[in-house]
């Protein structure tokens, strides 16, 4: 039989995570000797529709790895080099191979609120190393950045209540689950259905049973007596297989049994139906029946739209469990019926060059709303009494903002490790605390406020400066 292939990566493997065109620009760049020191600077232009006005920074960790351990392994250099028909070759594939990245990087610590236009991670260093982290930067930027929001606003909705990350299954891939757990667990997920997970992140799991489990039994009061003998510590009952109210009356007669033995119900699960109305039903039958402190957990298609409905007209549900539209961060109002793409367009775009021994501004003019602003920049942000009050993007050597808090701060410098990567729990704790000092005006599910963002007047008089003599039209 022929060798199967499960296609996924390991780490070793990982250095040939670029596009074709970060090859060859710095093959060509090579060959003609242009390895001028530069700037590039990670930033969104806007927040996608329906996620709010405000993001989350999450995947720096996974990046500077990345930046710190890439070169090129033997095997894919052969590889490369006769793939690409010998284009590849040469001086330039060992200079692959001894890689070793001698720049430096700025980037807000994980966890950061951040806003449109903002620079989220600012890469210095030759012009071919600092383009060879494009694609795998923006690959897991974006998509951490964004579940991490879609947590944060899922959390939000939750009031407080706890939610897990249920998602796994309709992640974009085995990679793509293991980054969802990390980053809805910063965004405020209580933990994760994925063992996988739980183990490499080191928290919190938990699960319930499935549709099969009492589909297989004789009938559901049998399911529910043969999990509980399992796990009588730990017995939370799916109780909609059939039909939810009569599932939580079955889940009681277990539930009696169990205490009869020392132990007692934890929880019941709904997964589907009319959960408003279910889970009104079923908190009743359960007080009914001397069930007062066991936790109704819902599931089925949740998002902050679906929990803000539901707390909102009062149900008693104490745990969610949220899946596809947390994984796959769905900026999708699900009462509505209104969304786009899923997907953040953060971009990696040059901002200086140097040149005569100087670092001179650079930027794009493809439209108007793809216009770059250059130089190398820093978010310069006003907090007083506990509150973020507005933030400024101006040059990273500006010094008007004695007052102000400098959001981003050295990762690498001069090719070394300078910072104390937090763990996750303390980058978790960061994102709360970073939220709690928004003002709610600004996270409330449907927000029609936006944050104060300004751009400084050294970067604005080049930008003018720059399009005026480069197109002779203004576009502003």
């Amino acid at each position: 039989m022929e060798k199967l292939n499960s296609l996924l990566m390991d780490e070793a493997e990982s250095s040939l995570f670029l596009d074709y065109y970060e090859f060859t620009s710095g093959k060509s760049n090579f060959d003609h000797k242009r390895n001028n020191k530069i700037t590039e600077i990670y930033y969104f232009r806007k927040i996608p529709e329906n996620m709010g006005n405000y993001m989350i920074a999450a995947g720096l960790e996974q990046v500077i790895q990345f930046i710190y351990d890439f070169r090129l392994s033997d095997d894919d250099a052969e590889w490369l080099k006769s793939s690409s028909g010998g284009s590849i070759s040469g001086e330039f594939i060992d200079y692959l191979k001894n890689f070793k990245f001698n720049g430096s990087v700025n980037a807000v610590p994980e966890g950061t609120v951040v806003f449109p236009n903002e620079p989220i991670i600012s890469v210095t260093g030759n012009s071919i190393d600092v383009q060879l982290f494009e694609t795998y930067l923006l690959s897991v930027m974006n998509f951490e950045t964004m579940v991490a929001t879609k947590a944060a606003r899922i959390s939000y909705a939750s009031k407080g209540k706890p939610f897990l990350d249920f998602g796994a299954r309709r992640a974009h891939g085995r990679d793509a689950a293991i980054l969802s757990s990390r980053a809805s667990y910063i965004g405020g997920a209580s933990g994760t259905a994925l063992v996988a997970a739980a183990k490499k992140l080191s928290i919190p799991y938990s699960g319930t049973m499935p549709h099969k489990f009492v589909q297989e039994r004789k009938n559901e009061l049998q399911a529910f007596r043969e999990y509980s003998e399992s796990f009588p510590n730990d017995s939370i009952f799916l109780i909609d297989t059939y039909d939810a109210v009569k599932g939580a009356e079955n889940a009681c007669i277990a539930g009696k049994e169990l205490r009869s033995r020392g132990y007692d119900l934890k929880g019941v699960r709904i997964d589907g139906g009319n959960i408003l109305e279910l889970s009104k039903k079923v908190r009743s039958l359960l007080d009914k029946n001397g069930f007062k402190d066991t936790k109704i957990i819902a599931s089925s298609d949740l998002d902050e739209y679906q929990i803000d409905y539901l707390l909102f007209n009062s149900a008693p549900i104490d745990l969610f469990g949220v899946g596809t539209r947390l994984d796959t961060a769905a900026n999708y109002d699900s009462i509505s019926k209104q969304g786009g793409v899923s997907a953040l367009g953060g971009v990696y775009k040059l901002v200086e060059e140097e040149e005569n021994g100087a670092m001179v501004p650079k930027m794009k003019v493809t439209s108007k709303d793809k216009i770059t602003l250059p130089f190398n920049k820093q978010i310069y942000r006003k907090i007083e009494n506990g509150r973020i009050l507005e933030d400024i993007i101006d040059r990273v050597t500006c010094k008007n903002y004695e007052n102000y808090d400098k959001v981003l701060v050295p990762i690498i410098k001069d090719g070394n490790l300078v910072y104390d990567f937090p763990t996750l729990n303390q980058i978790r704790e960061y994102a709360s605390m970073q939220l709690s000092m928004l003002d709610d005006k600004y996270k409330a599910i449907k927000s029609k406020y936006i944050f104060p963002v300004s751009t400084g007047r050294d970067i604005i008089a080049a930008r003018d400066k720059f399009v005026k003599k480069s197109l002779g039209w203004y576009p502003y």
